[in-house]
């Protein structure tokens, strides 16, 4: 006995599926073949999998590769699925990298920045670790850098997705323009200048905070710091207010990312007698008195950390740094992320499985 579905029901069935599950039943007919490879089924898949606990994963690597193992590894953050269970991902390219640097993407892609060797220039990539594409992007007019912090993000207005590259310059007063490139376009341009702005503490190990189509990150001016943001549909430059706590920091770090949706805003403080590690997160956007702080840690051998993920008990996974010990490690206040193997990891990042094609973007 045969069973026949309407399109939309069995639309609606397999958009539910694990990314890995949809690509196989590709398949199974031509008819099925042209329903997953449509955009609205993509994106019906992708608003799906943004709900499901189970589609949630964490992506980590290692800044410089040793011997043949991978630098790229992924592993499930479902409380159902919290068991070692890290597996390890081919590189997206058919070359040995020497060095790579990860950016924190959207909508289940990132930007991949690779050093093939010391003689040619870098190779920036936009990949899709759930179904292993990628395509090479054109390189800026600026080179990228270790102060460079890149940003991928949707204009919601126009449905196409951006990069922004900001340059970070905390400790020096050379100013490098920042670009932005569009992919349907397939090229970079110039920016203004924040007119306030006089540096942006930010460098490739942070990223650009992305919510509600703008992107955000440190910058500072006479002596104080705050949130600089940039909407990518305007491409507009705006500003928020910092806890005072950070505002005014003289000795520490300090950084901005996105927890369950909301600001978070996070700061280390070097002190001769205190040494805590503070945790804000912002209840409504843009509005200063909301700042809330959640978390304090003190760990005089803390040099910095980043939220990263937060658990459904409450519990927030940390990238961190310590003085003592030379790996980089993943951590919750509990202690540490068990989960992972070890080795010297960069950072990490959470993302949505998905089946956004990049190759489809342009």
């Amino acid at each position: 006995m045969k069973v026949y579905f309407e399109e939309g029901t069995l639309s609606d069935i397999i958009s539910r599926l694990p990314v890995q599950s949809v690509l196989r039943f590709k398949c199974v007919s031509k008819f099925w073949k042209t329903l997953i490879d449509e955009s609205y089924f993509r994106m019906k898949h992708l608003n799906h999998a943004k709900n499901d606990q189970n589609s949630q994963k964490f992506l980590f690597y290692q800044q410089y590769i040793e011997e043949d193992d991978f630098p790229i590894y992924f592993c499930s953050l479902s409380p159902v699925q919290l068991v070692e269970d890290t597996h390890k991902l081919n590189f997206p390219l058919n070359i040995e990298p020497r060095f790579c640097t990860i950016y924190n993407g959207c909508n289940g892609l990132f930007i991949i920045k690779v050093l093939e060797n010391t003689v040619e220039p870098n190779i920036l990539l936009l990949w899709n670790p759930s179904t292993r594409e990628s395509m090479v992007l054109p390189i800026p007019e600026f080179s990228v850098g270790l102060t460079s912090c890149l940003g991928l993000g949707l204009d919601s207005s126009s449905g196409e997705y951006k990069i922004l590259k900001i340059e970070g310059n905390e400790f020096d007063n050379q100013k490098v323009p920042g670009e932005i490139f569009t992919l349907k376009s397939d090229s970079w341009r110039k920016i203004d200048e924040h007119p306030r702005v006089t540096g942006n503490k930010v460098s490739g190990m942070d990223t650009l905070a992305f919510i509600h189509g703008t992107f955000h990150w440190i910058g500072f001016y006479s002596k104080k710091y705050f949130v600089v943001s940039f909407n990518i549909s305007h491409e507009v430059y705006g500003e928020i207010s910092l806890p005072e706590e950070i505002c005014l920091l003289k000795t520490g770090s300090t950084g901005i990312s996105i927890l369950e949706g909301m600001h978070c805003a996070y700061s280390k403080t070097y002190d001769q007698r205190i040494h805590p590690f503070k945790v804000w997160v912002m209840r409504d956007y843009n509005l200063k008195e909301s700042w809330n702080a959640i978390l304090s840690i003190e760990d005089r051998y803390l040099l910095r950390a980043t939220p990263k993920y937060k658990f459904a008990n409450g519990e927030i996974l940390f990238w961190c740094a310590h003085l003592l010990g030379r790996d980089i490690k993943f951590r919750t206040q509990r202690g540490p992320f068990t989960l992972l193997p070890r080795g010297k990891f960069l950072n990490g990042f959470t993302y949505t499985e998905s089946l956004i094609s990049p190759k489809l973007l342009i």
